[in-house]
């Protein structure tokens, strides 16, 4: 893969996200943002309250590592590394829109453990995360994907290339948009 492709996909996956995000959820209420399928499943608003926690973490780290590289040369040849591309394998969702691998979220990361993570605006708050993620792809295609490393959410120690660590957040972000539109799908969703 080269980097142009790689920040091409994250860029559609993000740009799918936001033309989701206006025609499905925009317009929700309060009682469907807070609608669960089962006591245990998570609510619309839950599915993007988790998505904008962990987006205020990488798109820190991703802001503060492009800005402070030495690496500025970019190169058109990408390969991820083993560890990354288990990363966003694990993320990425199967050819029928379906999670081939479940995941427990860390409790900091969990809305129906951390209420606090909730507000009333997260469906907004994660629109404006994607507008925000766009222009860190941009920034990002001026240094060197590769050579720039991003600490991971669960560990400041282990990190990815900066190209892993893009794609595992746009694969996330998929992943859980898809949640959202699942339980909007589920039969008993409310209309209003």
């Amino acid at each position: 893969m080269t980097s142009t492709e790689l920040l091409k996909e994250v860029r559609t996956i993000t740009q799918n996200n936001l033309e989701v995000l206006r025609k499905k959820f925009a317009h929700l209420s309060k009682e469907q943002k807070n609608w669960k399928a089962t006591e245990n499943a998570w609510n619309v608003q839950e599915i993007f309250a988790h998505l904008n926690q962990y987006a205020q973490f990488y798109h820190h780290a991703f802001v503060s590592r492009i800005s402070k590289t030495r690496f500025t040369e970019p190169k058109e040849l990408y390969q991820s590394s083993p560890l990354g591309r288990s990363a966003w394998k694990s993320m990425k969702l199967g050819n029928a829109k379906n999670v081939k691998r479940k995941f427990n979220s860390a409790r900091n990361y969990n809305p129906a453990v951390e209420p606090s993570l909730l507000h009333e605006n997260d469906i907004q708050l994660f629109e404006d995360g994607q507008k925000e993620l766009l222009e860190i792809i941009e920034k990002a295609a001026l240094v060197n994907i590769r050579k720039v490393k991003v600490p991971i959410s669960m560990s400041k120690i282990i990190k990815l290339r900066l190209g892993d660590a893009l794609l595992f957040v746009a694969y996330h972000n998929e992943r859980h948009v898809q949640q959202a539109l699942n339980v909007l799908s589920h039969q008993n969703f409310p209309k209003k």
